[in-house]
């Protein structure tokens, strides 16, 4: 009877370099890439920031940050155009987002 130890005799083998490297591996498998906006998307996410700022109603802003979406809900407080950022903010605090990260703005009825 053969008495193999399976996996356990490679893992001696595992450099650190070669683990880091799976690991970037994996993550990048589950990343998704950034979507390509369009003249037609721009326009259409700025008509909406504009609108949610003159009525005051809370919108849901679609972020893209490092291969992944983050969803962001509150209500438009300023725009700041030279550094390019909206400020928002929710029922508990108010922050800033990136204007070049925002893939989609929908306003929440």
């Amino acid at each position: 009877m053969i008495r193999d130890r399976g996996t356990k005799k490679w893992t001696a083998m595992m450099l650190p370099e070669h683990v880091e490297m799976l690991r970037e591996h994996k993550q990048a498998l589950y990343e998704t890439p950034r979507p390509q906006l369009d003249e037609w998307d721009l326009a259409t996410i700025q008509e909406t920031i504009e609108i949610a700022m003159k009525r005051n109603v809370e919108v849901t802003v679609k972020v893209w940050s490092d291969g992944e979406f983050i969803y962001q809900v509150g209500k438009i407080t300023w725009i700041d155009f030279i550094n390019r950022e909206i400020e928002m903010e929710d029922a508990l605090k108010s922050f800033t987002l990136q204007m070049d990260g925002i893939v989609d703005v929908t306003i929440v009825e």
